[in-house]
């Protein structure tokens, strides 16, 4: 029985430990459909590739699993040892994170998602990244397809380049447009999308498979031609890492 569903001031520190290691366990070969019968240490290794979460309690997950080992003796799970409160609540945490992580719309991603029409001149998309303080801004076209993100970054390096190739300053800002410039980038794995049910882990764990990702556009089903739902960008990995540490 999951500890949600009791309650849990009437369990001894070894009976908290046991049910947070149960659901840890069954957490991990369900998500990443591991066989059941493999041994605790063997999944959590294997998850590390595809979980924030257990990537950064590795070493305490398999600690956990050895003293378990420690905690009963026997087939009929028999008690012969108690182990720290501390050991307890950081065990109930991680098993939190695991079974009900909250997702990033809620707590993390920018609602106000702030966007540009692919036709406006680089002038523009500048002047509103510059008043509006964000520097990742969607861009969508006619068809209210989300084509690309507006990074002042980007925009800089893309105007450098324009200038070293004898190109006018007033000529980039006013004729090209910002959907020119975002045809030249040749690698577009600079932003991703998300369905509605990311969550902070996930989030986290893009970022870290790719250090280029500039920011995860939030939809409903995770689709480009969706209304964004929100944003989160590289700034608030800080934030996510905070919200994890607390939760």
């Amino acid at each position: 029985m999951s500890e949600e569903n009791i309650d849990l001031s009437g369990l001894s520190n070894s009976q908290r430990f046991l049910l947070a290691f149960n659901d840890i366990d069954y957490a991990i070969k369900t998500r990443f459909n591991f066989n059941r019968s493999m041994g605790f240490s063997e999944a959590v290794r294997k998850a590390v590739a595809y979980n924030y979460t257990i990537r950064k309690f590795e070493d305490d997950l398999i600690t956990y699993g050895r003293l378990r080992n420690a905690i009963v003796h026997g087939n009929d799970d028999f008690i012969i040892a108690e182990p720290h409160i501390d050991v307890v609540e950081k065990i109930e945490k991680i098993k939190r994170l695991l079974t009900t992580p909250p997702r990033a719309i809620d707590v993390v991603a920018r609602r106000d998602v702030l966007m540009v029409h692919a036709s406006k001149s680089m002038r523009e998309v500048i002047k509103l990244i510059a008043s509006s303080s964000y520097s990742n801004i969607p861009v969508f076209n006619d068809n209210n397809q989300i084509i690309g993100i507006a990074n002042g970054q980007k925009i800089l390096d893309s105007f450098g380049k324009y200038l070293l190739s004898d190109g006018k300053s007033e000529t980039f800002l006013d004729a090209v447009k910002i959907e020119d410039m975002l045809s030249k980038i040749e690698n577009t794995n600079y932003y991703a999308f998300a369905n509605s049910e990311i969550t902070v882990e996930q989030a986290l764990s893009l970022f870290h498979q790719n250090s280029k990702l500039l920011a995860i556009i939030v939809t409903t089903n995770g689709g480009a031609n969706e209304k964004p739902l929100g944003i989160m960008t590289g700034s608030d990995v800080l934030k996510m890492n905070k919200i994890l540490e607390n939760y």
